[in-house]
Formats: C-alpha cells, structure tokens, sequence
C-alpha cells in the first residue's frame, strides 16, 4: 500500500490543540476592511474550533 498524503492546503490551514481539537482561523479578514467595523475584525483575528459536523472532514484530510 502506498502511503497516504495529507491535503497541502488544510496542513496549512488547521492545526491540533493539546486536547485533540482541530483549530481554524476565521474568514473574511485579509481585504476590504475600511467597512468592517474595529469590534468585527478585532473579534475575527482570533483562532475557532471546528465545529463538529465538520470535524471528520477536516481530519480526513489531514489523514488523522
């Protein structure tokens, strides 16, 4: 059996916490900010858990 490769782009993109959870980073952050208020790009710099209908998805491809 030949090895299995981990997605490229969801290495880059998620990452476990010490407790085995998958952690991402929000969306909608890196251009048209001038009309984005402070308190909504302040709230989207912050990491988020996978949510769990997702959780097996993410793990697939990162082959966990």
């Amino acid at each position: 059996m030949p090895k299995v490769k981990t997605k490229s782009a969801a290495k880059k993109r998620f990452s476990l916490t010490g407790t085995g959870k998958i952690k991402r980073q929000h969306a909608y952050k890196s251009h048209i900010l001038t009309k984005k208020s402070k308190k909504r790009k302040r709230n989207l710099t912050y990491s988020a858990i996978v949510h769990k209908t997702n959780v097996s998805a993410v793990k697939d491809m990162l082959n966990l």
